[in-house]
Order: C-alpha cells, then sequence, then structure tokens
C-alpha cells in the first residue's frame, strides 16, 4: 500500500552573504491516510523549514530546495508547476501557522479570509462559502460563529485567533494538517484546549496530521509516531511509546531529561543540555551533536551516523546508541526520568 506522503532525502540551502545554510539535510519520513507524526527539536532544527519545503514555501532567493522528492498522491511536489502547487496548497495539504496574528491579514475580515480558499478551490459561491465558514468556526468552538464573519483578527483573543486559523486550514477538506507550532504563544490552558481540539477533528474528519513542535511533552499524546530533528537531521524516529520508553539517541533523552516530571517519586533536578546549537554555516561531516554529547568517542568526531534501524519500527542515527537506550531504561525504572 502506497503511503499518503512519503518525503525521501530532502535538502533545503540558503545561499546567504555569510556563506550557504545547511538547513535540512536528507531528511526522510512516510505519513499514512489519518496518520498523526510529531516533528521535535529545539529551535533552528529544521523542523519548519522542513514542511515549508513540503509545502513549496522557502523564500526564494535565499532559499532553495536542493534534493529529494515529496511524494504526494504519485506525484513529486518538489517538481510541479508553481500552478499546480497551488491547486495542492490548501486544498489537499494545508498548515496552520505558528503565529495566527502574522499570519491573518489584520485589515481584511476573518469571513473574506475564510471564503476567498473556498470559491477558489472548491468553486462555491460567496453565500456558499459563508455559510461554510460559519461552519467552521463553530466546528472549530467559536461561540456566535456566524455573527463573527464581520470580525477582524485584533477582535479575537490568542486562542480563538489559533481556532480561527484551524478552521481555515479545514475550509477544503485536506488530506494533510500541517500545525506549526501552534501552541507556542499560548498560556498552558489553552494550549490543552487546543491540543484537544485537533484531537478530535482528526478522529472526526479522517485526515493525517503533522503536528511541529519543541516540546515532547505536548505530543505524547497526540500523535503516533515521531521524529526528533537536530542540526537539519532526523536523529531518531519511532512510534511514540517506543521513544519514551527505548530513547535511542542522545539527543532525544536530553530532551527528556529538560522535561519537569510532575510524577516523580523524589524531587528531581532538571538536567539541562549543555553547549549550543551547531553553526549550519558548517558542512556536517561528523555527528552535529558530538560537542555537547556526554556519550561521544572517537568515531563521532570523525563519521557522521545515518539513521537506521535499530529494533522493531525504531531509528536512530547514533553510534552509542545502545548506550542511550540503557541509560534511558535505567531511569524509567527509577523513575528519574522518562
Amino acid at each position: 500500500m502506497a503511503h499518503l506522503l512519503e518525503v525521501k532525502n530532502l535538502e533545503t540551502r540558503f545561499f546567504t552573504e555569510e556563506g550557504t545554510v545547511h538547513a535540512v539535510n536528507g531528511i526522510s519520513y512516510t505519513l499514512d491516510e489519518g496518520e498523526s507524526l510529531g516533528i521535535v527539536g529545539e529551535s533552528g532544527s529544521g523542523k519548519s523549514v522542513g514542511v515549508l519545503s513540503v509545502m513549496r514555501l522557502i523564500p526564494s532567493p535565499p532559499g532553495r530546495i536542493t534534493g529529494g522528492e515529496v511524494i504526494f498522491r504519485d506525484r513529486d511536489l518538489v517538481k510541479l508547476s508553481e500552478a499546480d502547487m497551488r491547486r495542492v496548497r490548501g486544498s489537499e495539504i494545508a498548515m496552520d501557522f505558528q503565529d495566527p496574528m502574522t499570519s491573518l491579514n489584520p485589515v481584511l475580515t476573518i469571513g473574506l479570509q475564510m471564503t476567498e480558499a473556498m470559491e477558489l478551490h472548491l468553486g462555491m459561491t460567496q453565500e456558499q462559502a459563508r455559510a461554510r465558514a460559519a461552519e467552521l468556526l463553530a466546528l472549530v468552538g467559536l461561540p456566535n460563529a456566524a455573527d463573527r464573519l464581520g470580525d477582524y483578527p485584533h477582535q479575537f483573543s490568542g486562542g480563538q485567533r489559533q481556532r480561527v486559523g484551524i478552521a481555515m486550514a479545514l475550509s477544503c477538506n485536506p488530506s494533510i494538517l500541517i500545525a506549526d507550532e501552534p501552541t507556542t504563544a499560548l498560556d498552558v490552558t489553552i494550549q490543552a484546549q487546543i491540543i484537544e481540539l485537533v484531537k478530535k477533528l482528526k478522529e472526526k474528519l479522517g485526515m493525517a496530521v503533522i503536528w511541529i513542535t519543541h516540546d515532547l511533552g505536548v505530543i505524547a499524546g497526540l500523535v503516533e509516531k515521531v521524529a526528533v530533528m537536530y542540526a537539519g537531521f532526523v536523529v531518531e524516529m519511532a512510534p511514540v511509546k517506543y521513544l519514551y520508553r527505548d530513547t535511542s539517541h542522545p539527543y532525544t533523552l536530553g530532551l527528556l531529561e529538560s522535561l519537569p516530571k510532575i510524577d516523580a517519586v523524589t524531587k528531581q533536578r532538571l538536567i539541562p543540555i549543555e553547549g549550543l546549537p551547531p553553526d549550519l554555516l558548517k558542512e556536517p561531516n561528523s555527528c552535529p551533536f558530538a560537542p555537547r554529547c556526554r556519550y561521544a568517542v572517537e568515531r563521532c568526531w570523525q563519521e557522521n551516523p545515518p539513521l537506521k534501524l535499530v529494533s522493531a519500527h525504531h531509528y536512530s542515527a547514533c553510534w552509542r546508541w545502545e548506550a542511550a537506550r540503557q541509560d534511558a531504561q535505567q531511569k524509567t525504572k527509577t523513575g528519574a526520568a522518562v
């Protein structure tokens, strides 16, 4: 059975005055109908650039997709014309952006911004599109939905704007929803509401979801599998339960150790990841995490490990993945981490 989306060795570069930024370095993953994937990593790891590359939304210049394929319904999106790609965006693959205040046009009403895509992609009349927009706003939990179509973005709270963004993304019944850190600027209570909303919509509409975040705690109950990114590489990928239980990359272990644990038996000091993120202007020849890794050996400085299968459905790009997994499992037993 063919995958709904298959990303193969995708590479994206930014050509700047300072040099070439190696933003995405040959990432690969798949997504099936109705499946949910979490992409996790710190700022600058390539999460957002990776999905913007899938959507062909990289600003050019200075950015350019320099290699790889993005196969969606037997078409390589990288090779599509811009006109064909516009038909895919919004109608078949939709994106809910990180900051709804900047992704929504401040001088246009919400109704106008929502109906435009439906008139363009679905051939609806203005009246049909407004009725559908009201339905969608109600679906995402906005009260008095029909009355809010004439309001402007500044008349909505942060959480409401995020709901509007989700409603806009769903307007043309996409097969895939990409949510790019949609809860980052929201308080914890609203975060939980948005996460629960996306889960309910996924189940109700049967769409596939790619959820991008820097927080492994957010996606624990939200997605089925996780890809962890560092320095433009996917360094670990596994079904979510295996990623937490059998953590097999030092960077993933570091992310988990830096999360506060509300159920810890004893008080535990959070363990930060020491050092700084890598300089993406440099060609990655060794393991990019080696300068910050407590497991690093000589080989890590000489050769960048490939992402390979280390156990059933579990991939890691680490020469010492067994040591990292052993420590993770030991800490799980003692309740100290993960």
